[in-house]
């Protein structure tokens, strides 16, 4: 049975071959705002009125870190374009689809960043952080060492994101279960997420299994996290202290 994403049939760095349809790379964090640190792209809530329009398109950025060849682009092709191909070029920097959808009658448009698993690439990788809504822990379970590799794909993003939020979204997949030579049993991946709290969902991208459930778990939290930021800023937004209040002139 062939090896979903497997590093031994990673091809060559550099190899060429024409893009998938609806994908952009990236070498180097797109710019942002003026002033804005590298990579800060996802939406952030504006100011329009008292509350959140549920009709109006929401955009989250979600990103999928993981070690190198655990899967990352099969998983998300599967979950964009419902296709998965044996062979796929190293991903140098980073890539991005979209992917529009409904959660809970919001419309949502999903920036899903897949990235680079190199070591010699991880602080370019790191860039791409800040700004995210979501982040998937990718994991091979027929690879131990990608799956000891989480706590510092964690730790590192947490370090790097803006929140620093212990409970930010997320999900860890541990990816090709349709293979024979597993070398994590699923015990062992539910009880790390459970001591982490953290969704855990057994994936194969080559068999389409269970891809769409995790990814729509993510989009559910960070939707919800990004509802309460924004009902946050209302509230602080409309907030009078005494300094606020309108002086009297005399006369």
């Amino acid at each position: 049975m062939s090896r979903s994403g497997a590093r031994s049939r990673l091809p060559r760095e550099g190899r060429d071959r024409p893009p998938f349809p609806g994908s952009s790379s990236l070498a180097s964090p797109l710019p942002g705002p003026a002033g804005a640190e590298p990579g800060a792209l996802a939406a952030r809530p504006p100011r329009q009125g008292l509350s959140m329009d549920a009709s109006k398109k929401v955009d989250l950025k979600i990103i999928i870190i993981g070690a190198l060849g655990v899967g990352k682009t099969s998983l998300l092709h599967q979950y964009v374009h419902k296709t998965f191909y044996e062979d796929y070029r190293t991903t140098l920097g980073a890539s991005i689809l979209t992917k529009v959808l409904a959660v809970d009658n919001s419309p949502l448009k999903l920036q899903i960043w897949d990235t680079g698993g190199q070591e010699r690439f991880r602080s370019m990788v790191s860039t791409f952080y800040k700004g995210s809504d979501g982040c998937v822990l990718a994991f091979d379970v027929t690879d131990r060492e990608s799956f000891e590799a989480l706590d510092n794909w964690r730790d590192d993003f947490l370090e790097k994101v803006i929140s620093r939020e212990q409970d930010f979204p997320m999900v860890v997949l541990g990816n090709k279960i349709d293979l024979c030579d597993r070398q994590v049993p699923e015990e062992t991946a539910s009880a790390w997420c459970k001591e982490k709290d953290i969704p855990y969902f057994e994936v194969s991208a080559k068999n389409n299994i269970n891809v769409a459930e995790a990814f729509e778990t993510l989009a559910k939290q960070a939707l919800s996290r990004y509802k309460g930021i924004f009902e946050s800023f209302l509230t602080d937004s409309i907030k009078l202290t005494p300094n606020d209040k309108p002086k009297k002139s005399c006369c």
